[in-house]
């Protein structure tokens, strides 16, 4: 596996070292919103659940039209150096605010950012290898992405170790931005085919796709119905015991894990198969939720549990984008991206307000039980209506 991955063209690598670099500065500041969010804006879960289901469902639209563009023009890069772009200058201004509506505004624009740069990226990525190695060149690519995502937890508990105000960390996030806004501009694109490109009017519609592809897409919906924002384990992990400095090293623990198991899980997919490897995330998934609803105060089990949730990430990070790429055609597959992200964007936002009202109004307990559930019920019917 080592040869072949040394062996992946020069694109795969330069798209994860982009996701390296931009992780590391998201996800500096990814596990410090919640604290953000209580401590200075003075807000709650529901908050937290209504700034991060409208973030993401919003920009979600855009990931469904940056894919048809793409499928239309057969040009990717620019909307990744835009999208990289619009998040990582962003971020810093979360310094400079002072309610939770401002809040809301920022984690848009990076939702935005993303919702323009992903369908093209992944895209990208699946048109730059082979099939035989689609497993593997997306596992390489959501084990960089985690390898960002230790690297900024953990640049977050060394600055609030050294007692730096939050408001100044936000700040140090621009210069992974900067870093990573260059990153896109060596991006190596072949030129449009003129004769390859299509000339029908702009299609964002499910006709042409086959109709496992469709299943599928139900199957992620239900799954995201469960899976709302990171931040509310974050919040748990707080109430549970973790201290306001580890939070980030607890998510550091999670990213570090699928980093180390995402490329040779997501690579056992070429062979095991993408849907044998995504049912056993989705009843890990389960277990961990549950595991959450029903665990007492204590911290040295938190991290090894949410080492477990690690594992979860590692099996299905990649695996999924793998198996829409299997399932579309190759000239609509930055269609196909699209209404993958669409769907998972768009059922964060009922998926975020329905966790966080369970969880401020009913229990912790309710809210954990409630996305298990809904993982249970994806993982059936997986089994029954996908093959690959």
């Amino acid at each position: 596996m080592f040869n072949a991955i040394k062996h992946l063209p020069s694109t795969v690598w330069l798209i994860g070292l982009i996701s390296l670099v931009n992780d590391s500065a998201g996800e500096m500041l990814y596990p410090l919103i919640p604290l953000y969010l209580s401590s200075v804006l003075m807000a709650g879960p529901k908050t937290l659940g209504l700034i991060e289901g409208i973030a993401e469902a919003t920009a979600s639209l855009l990931k469904l039209f940056s894919g048809v563009i793409v499928d239309r023009t057969q040009r990717s890069k620019p909307w990744i150096i835009f999208g990289y772009g619009l998040a990582g200058l962003g971020r810093p201004l979360i310094a400079f605010i002072n309610s939770w509506p401002w809040l809301l505004l920022i984690r848009f624009s990076d939702r935005v950012g993303k919702g323009l740069r992903s369908s093209p990226r992944d895209a990208l990525l699946a048109n730059s290898i082979d099939a035989s190695q689609r497993g593997l060149a997306f596992g390489l690519h959501r084990a960089m992405d985690n390898a960002g995502s230790v690297l900024g937890p953990l640049l977050a508990f060394l600055f609030l170790s050294w007692h730096i105000d939050l408001q100044q960390i936000f700040l140090y996030a621009a210069v992974p931005a900067v870093i990573c806004l260059a990153l896109t501009f060596a991006i190596k694109e072949d030129k449009p085919d003129a004769s390859a490109t299509p000339h029908n009017r702009f299609d964002w519609h499910l006709n042409q796709m086959p109709a496992v592809f469709k299943r599928y897409l139900l199957v992620v919906a239900l799954f995201t119905l469960g899976n709302s924002s990171n931040m509310f384990l974050l919040l748990r992990a707080r109430e549970l015991g973790v201290s306001e400095a580890e939070i980030p090293l607890l998510w550091a623990t999670v990213s570090a894990v699928a980093m180390l198991f995402a490329t040779p899980l997501s690579a056992w997919s070429d062979r095991l198969g993408r849907t044998r490897l995504l049912l056993a995330g989705y009843l890990a998934y389960a277990l961990f939720y549950a595991g959450l609803a029903i665990l007492i105060e204590q911290r040295w089990l938190l991290f090894g549990w949410f080492g477990f949730y690690g594992l979860f990430m590692a099996a299905t990070e990649g695996v999924e984008k793998a198996l829409v790429a299997d399932l579309a055609p190759r000239h609509l597959r930055g269609t196909a991206f699209g209404w993958f992200n669409l769907t998972a964007g768009l059922m964060l936002l009922p998926a975020s307000l329905i966790f966080g009202s369970l969880y401020q109004s009913a229990s912790p307990m309710l809210a954990f039980a409630f996305s298990a559930s809904c993982a249970l019920l994806s993982a059936l019917l997986l089994k029954l209506w996908v093959r690959d």
